[in-house]
């Protein structure tokens, strides 16, 4: 028979709460998914966002090894502009050893189609597109008082080198802004990112996709884009710097630091769909990043 120390000694164990499970990243995308909802476009649903970023974290295992902050922070990006992660093609979380701090950080990186979308939000851009060009095409292209593009592509199979790419903004007040990058251009910005290393990164996977992007992203600034939205997309490809330390002739690329790339599957076709114009709050702004700060 158990003595009444004994019987005591029980009951104390009973009262006392099952030790605290860590907290898993699908409970910090709930815990987060309120404030998420708050920086969200209208044209976008959070339950949508939640579970295509759950099936991207699922798919791979990279990502679920991440530190939690910088996988939390790279979803919130994308909740800010608007753009959905993995193999639509808006935009992409990718991975990385960061050396310096011995942990595995994700970064977000912005895809061709999401740039083209931002760009067509801001309500006075009527048509914006980019085109790679190869030494079979026929190009020409000059600057000066008059400029002159002309593209007319080969139909033959064997379309030559990649020789560079050109984007073409129409501004619906009639004006426009073209800009064309050589291949050693777009192989130069392409160095400094750090998603370069990565055999499964979209400049891998995707590499047209990626240089149509690339000079986009350089004619970015005379784009008629709310500040708000160039700011969130200064942080593309692992810039890490606000838009006001960002000069006039900068192309927004920094020397990637000491990060090993980690691999991970990228890839899809995005179907079309309708622009929506888009604009971050800076008060949401700053509530959702105080708010990812509690919790991790």
């Amino acid at each position: 028979m158990a003595t009444v120390n004994e019987i005591k000694k029980q009951a104390q164990q009973n009262q006392q709460p099952a030790p605290r499970q860590p907290k898993t990243i699908e409970d910090y995308l709930k815990q987060m998914a309120p404030a998420m909802a708050e920086a969200l476009p209208k044209h976008m649903n959070i339950d949508r966002l939640t579970r295509i970023a759950l099936t991207t974290i699922r798919t791979t295992p990279q990502l679920r090894q991440a530190d939690p902050a910088s996988l939390l922070g790279a979803v919130m990006q994308a909740a800010q502009l608007g753009l959905e992660p993995g193999l639509l093609g808006h935009c992409y979380l990718l991975p990385f050893k960061n050396n310096n701090k011995g942990i595995t950080e994700v970064q977000f990186i912005i895809g061709y189609k999401g740039m083209i979308d931002l760009a067509r939000r801001s309500g006075h851009i009527e048509s914006i597109y980019a085109h790679a060009v190869y030494e079979n095409d026929e190009f020409e292209y000059e600057l000066g008082l008059d400029p002159k593009l002309v593209h007319r592509p080969t139909m033959d199979v064997n379309k030559g080198k990649f020789i560079g790419a050109y984007a073409v903004a129409k501004f619906k007040d009639g004006g426009y802004q073209m800009e064309f990058m050589s291949r050693a251009d777009i192989e130069q910005r392409k160095g400094r990112s750090k998603a370069a290393g990565s055999k499964f990164s979209p400049w891998s996977t995707d590499y047209e996709e990626m240089a149509k992007k690339t000079v986009v992203r350089h004619m970015w600034k005379y784009l008629p884009i709310s500040i708000e939205v160039q700011e969130q997309v200064e942080y593309d490809e692992g810039t890490g710097r606000s838009i006001k330390d960002v000069t006039p002739n900068d192309d927004v690329f920094l020397e990637a630091p000491d990060y090993e790339v980690l691999d991970m599957p990228q890839g899809g076709e995005e179907p079309e769909k309708e622009p929506v114009p888009v604009e971050v709050d800076k008060q949401k702004k700053q509530a959702t990043a105080e708010t990812l700060g509690k919790l991790v």
